[in-house]
């Protein structure tokens, strides 16, 4: 048996002249999540589709759980949910009824259908509402019943594409409960996002797409590890953040950043020393891409 659940090598795809994805190699282990950052178009998206066989790569391999994704295209399809960046539920229906609709369509009987919606209206902690139509709920619960309708057939890897775009802190974090609620089941969870928290507090491991490349993985923590041991941030009177220097931590270093500084800002800029923050690596990775394409 494989040790990991998703295994990228050299995958590349292009759209007329744009190169989206340019020798994409990852793995992702099993039972862990994952979480791809990048910017909007970044391909992050794409890559999700190729894995998940609604498009194909113009070069390379990606398997699932070792089934190869265009060979294998039914085996992948077996192993895998899908949650797109937008709920996919019929908002005439109620949640119970979506759920059962998808239970049948999944081959389940009546019987089976109406035990495993009461278990997922519980596991989603959407029993109240099971009887509302989809139209009256909030976005929080959409995401939930979204969630619960793909997860109607129990297979080893979700995918999650930005899960958690436009809900309020307090969903968010209701739905990030969720997900690790899943990890602890044992399924691998592969997510992308823009929310760089979200990442820090969910995955595993974190890979940053830019340019069509991955340009970093590891934990969170190694990841803000490569930005430095302290983080200088300076705030206008306004407190806006004007400006941040990431340095290596040291007493020397800070001290001779701040008298560089001293001479440059007004005497009421604020100065902030920190940890770096996951929003540090992805400015700083991102960056450094974006510079390298433009000196090319």
């Amino acid at each position: 048996m494989p040790t990991n659940s998703i295994e990228v090598r050299e995958l590349r795809k292009r759209f007329g002249k744009q190169t989206v994805l340019d020798g994409i190699h990852l793995d992702v282990a099993k039972g862990t999540i994952f979480a791809l950052l990048g910017p909007n178009g970044a391909g992050k998206t794409t890559l999700i589709h190729i894995l998940s066989t609604l498009i194909e790569p113009d070069g390379g391999t990606a398997s699932i759980e070792g089934h190869d994704v265009i060979a294998e295209r039914k085996a992948v399809r077996r192993s895998i949910s899908l949650t797109g960046q937008f709920a996919a539920v019929d908002e005439v229906l109620t949640g119970k009824e979506n759920i059962v609709m998808m239970c049948r369509l999944s081959g389940l009987t009546a019987q089976q259908s109406r035990e495993r919606t009461a278990e997922l209206l519980k596991q989603f902690e959407l029993e109240d509402a099971a009887g509302k139509r989809v139209k009256t709920y909030s976005g929080g619960m959409r995401r939930r019943l979204d969630l619960a309708v793909s997860l109607v057939v129990n297979r080893p890897v979700l995918f999650l594409d930005e899960p958690t775009t436009g809900l309020d802190t307090v969903s968010r974090r209701s739905l990030w409960d969720l997900i690790l609620r899943l990890k602890r089941r044992g399924m691998t969870i592969f997510l992308t996002t823009q929310y760089l928290e979200e990442a820090d507090q969910l995955a595993d491991e974190i890979a940053v797409l830019s340019g069509g490349r991955i340009v970093a993985t590891g934990t969170p923590e190694q990841l803000k590890a490569r930005v430095g041991g302290e983080v200088i941030e300076l705030r206008n009177r306004q407190d806006e953040i004007i400006r941040t220097i990431p340095t290596s931590g040291s007493v020397q270093d800070i001290r001779h950043t701040l008298n560089e500084l001293a001479t440059s800002y007004p005497a009421d800029t604020r100065v902030v020393i920190r940890k770096p923050s996951m929003d540090d690596v992805f400015l700083d990775l991102t960056d450094t891409k974006q510079k390298e394409a433009t000196l090319a």
